[in-house]
């Protein structure tokens, strides 16, 4: 499976960088990944560009490419004006809205304060939903003075144990048939099952006139990646 870490971090060391790793780590601690890492800040000046023309260049485009590709993503951001940064905004502004459908998608974000913790449900879940993206349940957010503290390494370790499985189904075999009809129940007679008082029978007679139909939730990834 491969995996795509984009880091959105400045500096140089970055702890949103180091936060990317420690992700990726955990990760790798669970399943062997292929990993390719994409620094935002080497691509800047690539990224600016796109937006003014139109066209990416060589690097941002084996990058855009790379994300599109992947079974699944950890993304990380600094956090910027209490929200993720003008870089990393702009790098999935560039990207064809498609490319994310469907897609295991990690959050995480690093900043100077705890207050600030609250730009992963704020910000970044309802940009990746918006991009169809298949979102895990725990966001990852490190301020300075988590390293070292407990519950980081905590939430670490159970964002990555949500998101090798939904790499693993979409990675998986061909997906069957979209939608699985509930089965009708045996009934005394030939003409239909049995119906109770005050009990809706659910047939395949019933699906498309108020009836359900039960599809898996693996089948729902993989029809959303369109695999």
């Amino acid at each position: 499976m491969k995996l795509v870490v984009v880091s959105a971090g400045l500096s140089v060391p970055s702890s949103t960088r180091l936060l990317a790793d420690r992700l990726t780590q955990a990760v790798r601690r669970r399943e062997p990944v292929d990993v390719q890492v994409v620094e935002l800040r080497d691509l800047a000046v690539e990224i600016a560009h796109h937006l003014t023309n139109g066209f990416p260049a060589g690097k941002l485009a084996a990058a855009l490419d790379a994300v599109a590709a992947a079974d699944g993503l950890i993304v990380v951001t600094p956090v910027f004006s209490a929200s993720y940064s003008g870089l990393f905004k702009s790098f999935f502004d560039v990207m064809d809205q498609e490319a994310l459908a469907g897609k295991p998608v990690l959050i995480a974000a690093t900043g100077g304060s705890a207050r600030h913790s609250l730009v992963l449900e704020h910000a970044l879940r309802p940009l990746f939903s918006y991009l169809r993206a298949v979102v895990v349940p725990t966001a990852v957010y490190a301020a300075s003075e988590d390293w070292g503290a407990q519950g980081l390494p905590e939430r670490i370790e159970r964002a990555a144990g949500e998101l090798v499985p939904l790499m693993t189904a979409l990675s998986g075999a061909p997906a069957a048939p979209a939608a699985t009809s509930v089965p009708q129940q045996p009934g005394p007679t030939a003409s239909g099952p049995r119906e109770e008082p005050g009990r809706a029978v659910a047939g395949p007679e019933k699906n498309g006139a108020g009836g359900f139909t039960v599809v898996p939730f693996a089948e729902q990834l993989a029809a959303l990646s369109g695999r």
